[in-house]
């Protein structure tokens, strides 16, 4: 049996991340190679592919800094490290 319990980021603001984080992602999308680990990957969903596919022939992806919670998952798993966690100045 197969339960979804993923949620769409938007969709509630008890998710939404206030002013506690302390990093966020930030993509070279130069060195992406457009795998989806990191939309995969990510507990709060607002990792997104963005439109069908860029320029270069590949498709880019985006984050939702409204609910981004810095956990830094999508750059740990990311294969060609191209996502670096930097400090969130707010």
């Amino acid at each position: 049996m197969k339960i979804n319990i993923a949620v769409d980021p938007g969709s509630t603001d008890k998710v939404k991340t206030g002013n506690w984080r302390t990093y966020v992602p930030i993509i070279d999308h130069d060195k992406c190679i457009a795998c989806g680990t990191c939309a995969r990957v990510c507990p709060e969903g607002c990792v997104f592919a963005v439109g069908d596919k860029a320029l270069q022939g590949k498709i880019f992806y985006e984050k939702d800094l409204d609910y981004c919670k810095g956990c830094g998952i999508c750059a740990e798993e990311c294969p060609v490290k191209c996502i670096e966690m930097k400090l969130d100045e707010k």
